[in-house]
């Protein structure tokens, strides 16, 4: 699901993440529907796969929990 061989890329955890990570930049720390209600202005995605890059990010250290908060890791 990361980068699925018979899935349009639009729908891959990767491709999604990076929208995260955008909506994310500029050291901005949010909670979780905060980010992603921030993350659908930028691209519109079901919560499910939100939810689902957001673990993976979460998994490769790309974001932290900062008291309740998601940021970057720096």
């Amino acid at each position: 699901m990361l980068l699925p061989k018979d899935v349009h890329p639009e729908n891959s955890l990767y491709f999604n993440g990076a929208y995260i990570i955008q909506a994310l930049s500029g050291g901005k720390s949010m909670g979780f529907m905060d980010l992603y209600l921030a993350t659908r202005e930028l691209r519109d995605m079901p919560i499910a796969i939100f939810v689902l890059a957001l673990d993976w990010l979460f998994l490769a250290t790309v974001v932290h929990d900062q008291s309740g908060n998601i940021e970057l890791c720096s």
